[in-house]
């Protein structure tokens, strides 16, 4: 058992209730790499906010349990290396599919894990949470649920259609399992294509898509419901045009990519939204410089050469996530 606290880092609960009093959300960013580790600190330190570094079961296959726990560690480490006495670093499980999978986790030193049983019959999905939450609890890991299903895919998780949140339940659901924080679908979607070109309209100037409007009816109806509790937005990439652009330019193939919108990211940071999870717009930033790189210099081959720029490219967009839409910058804890 490797408690999270030995490795430096915090557990949500303290952040969410400030970004909840606040007026901000807290980013969220996947990571499944060291370049996406180094830029996800030094876009912290450099801004002063509390940072997610969050993990799915696909992204823990690919990296290796143990070693994310070194990572974890080393990013305490690292943050403290580049200038920030009390960095506060989460370390969270996205997407947990299982209580075994959340209790490995917290077994490994994870500070907060995603229990996702959204596509549950509700009676299971309350069963099963409730156990997470009961063992997390213990270790003073904090537990964030899903209630209403996101359409989309990332890693494992996949589903055709969306269900909205249904604002009745949630009372229920966040009494019945203990939650810490509730994951709810208002119209985001995993993945860089977030929605068909038929569920939107096109600007009739650039023949670009442009989205539905995120249904901020049902988010001020949970609010009601709960009022202060930390609500969770996933699939929240707005999917940047330049950087779907410059992957098309230099062989890439992503037509019709199409995110959530910023404006209305910001909006939802204003509410008791305090969470935002941020997956495909690293991973946009990261492969648009390493095709555009490999492009102009062809003769390269150390993967340092085209890492380095690639990590650039997600740190200015961790930054442009922080201070331009999530607005955490400055809101680490005063010492």
């Amino acid at each position: 058992m490797v408690n999270y606290k030995e490795l430096g880092l915090v557990n949500t609960r303290e952040m969410f209730k400030r970004a909840v009093a606040g007026g901000y959300a807290i980013p969220a960013f996947n990571f499944n790499t060291m370049e996406q580790m180094q830029a996800i600190v030094q876009a912290a330190v450099e801004t002063k906010s509390p940072v997610i570094m969050q993990v799915s079961k696909g992204a823990r296959n690919y990296a290796n349990a143990t070693i994310l726990r070194y990572m974890a560690e080393g990013a305490v480490a690292y943050a403290k290396e580049l200038g920030c006495e009390h960095p506060e670093i989460v370390l969270h499980l996205d997407h947990g599919d299982s209580f075994e999978l959340c209790k490995d986790c917290i077994d490994m030193g994870f500070s907060s894990v995603m229990y996702d049983g959204s596509a549950l019959p509700y009676e299971e999905n309350i069963k099963i949470s409730r156990q997470v939450v009961e063992y997390a609890h213990k270790y003073d890991v904090t537990v964030e649920c899903e209630l209403g299903v996101l359409a989309g895919v990332e890693d494992e998780v996949a589903s055709e259609v969306s269900h909205y949140t249904k604002p009745e339940e949630v009372i229920d659901f966040a009494t019945r399992t203990g939650c810490d924080s509730l994951a709810i679908s208002i119209g985001t979607s995993h993945g860089a294509y977030k929605f068909k070109p038929e569920q939107c309209t096109r600007d009739p100037k650039t023949g670009k898509l442009v989205p539905p409007p995120l249904a901020f009816d049902v988010l001020h109806e949970i609010e009601k419901k709960l009022p202060g509790f930390p609500i969770v937005l996933h699939g929240s990439s707005s999917v940047p045009q330049e950087e779907v652009d410059t992957i098309n330019k230099f062989g890439g193939n992503l037509p019709d990519a199409i995110g959530i919108p910023e404006d209305q990211l910001r909006e939802a940071s204003k509410s008791a939204v305090c969470k935002i999870n941020i997956d495909s717009d690293s991973r946009l930033a990261m492969t648009a410089a390493i095709r555009q790189y490999l492009a102009e210099h062809p003769e390269h081959f150390d993967p340092r050469q085209y890492l380095k720029p690639a990590r650039e490219n997600m740190k200015k967009m961790y930054i442009h996530k922080i201070v331009n839409v999530l607005g955490s910058n400055g809101k680490l804890a005063q010492h």
